[in-house]
């Protein structure tokens, strides 16, 4: 079974000499590495990182490694029965012969919060030492009392030299590779892989096995990997993109930093990855529209127009031509002038929360129901009875008299509007006798998050209730 194993099976890294990459993990002096090659590793560990960076081959280093009795659970396959019984185990075997229990637990992340929580009082008591693995984020996908009781190491995607030495080493290896077949890769058939790799080293080593195995030997009884057979075998790149994962929201942050940065080639690629990896356009088209109306704002009003009316197209057009009014929303919203002043919003919630609700004065409350009886309405002046259609009165609660929550922008379209806000405010300022105008501090981004997330609750609240 051991010599019909895939490739990348039989080239698993059997020590820490033979393990590729994450010198920063299991480098010469490390902790990681010290406390492996001492045997002990007493605390537990969850290994985060892409596909075939190697999180499983480092367990099964230290399955190799270690005196401790040593469990394979599959997060996919397994449940709380296989976990109890392999505990009851772990707990005799400590009991009656003084052996510690490692447990690795694969894809961890898929666990759900009651099975994760079953792990937990014996991680605590010591009954076992648990090692995680997860392409997810670990502080989002697992519980976070067992992230406070493990220590986290974050795997990288594999350098390019690291993925060509482990093919070059595939190919040289008498023993578990071919090296006793004459097999030979063309410079640029290894090039091929390598960069299609992605990082992913069973990636690589999945396409020289297919290379291999479906090129027949010539006369002398050489394999020679070719440029072509190398393309054959791996096609197409294939892209790390879960949809609930780290992958779709960072990709999507980067897609959104790169419009927000005026760098619509960045945008563009980003865009790409996102309808090649499978990404809803629709999910796209709503990001768009928050920026348009976030980061643009009214340096170009069109902005919004546009970022609608790509959403609109599409839902007429549907892919695959559907991706032209998202590419044009993208580069519009990328090359347009940019205000995020619509975040003045966010200093009148502050302010709102910090004093209460105020009452409306007077004039301005209204006059259809209440006038003759308590006044409503009364002192009110209808701006368009006055020269350019705006008189110097007060709008906002006299306890607030003078505060200025909007500051335009001197970009595109907004210039203009910072023009005439200036004469109005002005105005506003000597009809009311204000001294000055009471600009509030910028909030700082931790509390703009804070006051969104308030917004999304009471989104989400209303929706729950049919509102």
């Amino acid at each position: 079974m051991t010599q019909e194993a895939p490739l990348a099976a039989r080239m698993r890294p059997r020590s820490l000499d033979e393990f590729v990459g994450q010198e920063e993990i299991v480098g010469a002096g490390r902790l990681l590495r010290r406390a492996i090659e001492s045997d002990r590793l007493f605390s537990s560990i969850i290994l985060w990182g892409p596909p075939g960076s190697g999180k499983t081959t480092l367990a099964m280093i230290i399955a190799n490694t270690t005196q401790s009795h040593f469990e394979t659970l599959s997060a996919v396959l397994a449940g709380k029965p296989e976990l109890r019984a392999l505990i009851d185990e772990a707990l005799e075997r400590r009991k009656y012969h003084g052996q510690r229990t490692i447990v690795f637990v694969d894809e961890v992340h898929r666990w759900n919060k009651a099975q994760q929580d079953a792990l937990l009082p014996h991680v605590e008591s010591g009954g076992i030492t648990f090692i995680g693995a997860t392409t997810e984020n670990p502080y989002f996908e697992v519980i976070h009392p067992l992230v406070s009781r493990s220590r986290i190491f974050q795997l990288r995607p594999l350098q390019d030299e690291q993925v060509g030495s482990v093919i070059e080493r595939a190919i040289q290896d008498k023993e578990r590779g071919y090296g006793s077949r004459n097999v030979s890769l063309d410079p640029d058939a290894l090039d091929h892989l390598v960069r299609i790799a992605g990082g992913d080293a069973r990636n690589a080593l999945n396409a020289l096995e297919l290379a291999v195995e479906s090129t027949p030997a010539g006369q002398d009884g050489a394999i020679q990997v070719t440029l072509q057979i190398a393309q054959e075998s791996i096609q197409r790149r294939a892209v790390l993109y879960d949809k609930d994962g780290d992958a779709h929201y960072d990709t999507i942050s980067a897609f959104i930093k790169s419009v927000r940065g005026s760098d619509p080639d960045a945008a563009l690629y980003w865009l790409a990855k996102m309808l090649y990896a499978g990404e809803s356009p629709r999910f796209i088209l709503r990001r768009l529209l928050i920026l348009a109306g976030e980061d643009i704002g009214l340096a170009d009003p069109l902005g919004l127009v546009v970022a609608s009316a790509a959403a609109q197209a599409f839902e007429y057009v549907g892919l695959p031509e559907g991706v032209y009014p998202i590419v044009e929303a993208t580069l519009y919203l990328a090359t347009a002038p940019k205000s995020n002043s619509a975040g003045a919003y966010f200093k009148a919630y502050k302010l709102l929360e910090e004093r209460g609700v105020i009452q409306v004065p007077g004039h301005l409350q209204d006059a259809n129901r209440d006038a003759a009886a308590l006044g409503h309405g009364q002192g009110y002046q209808y701006p368009h009875e006055f020269p350019d259609h705006h008189v110097g009165q007060l709008y906002l609660p006299q306890s607030l008299l003078g505060t200025a929550f909007y500051r335009p922008s001197d970009q595109g379209y907004e210039r203009e509007v910072r023009d005439r806000l200036e004469r109005w405010r002005e105005a506003q300022r000597l009809a009311l006798g204000i001294e000055h105008a009471e600009q509030l501090p910028d909030l700082p981004e931790s509390e703009i998050l804070r006051i969104k997330r308030l917004h999304t609750q009471g989104a989400d609240r209303s929706a729950a209730g049919g509102g």
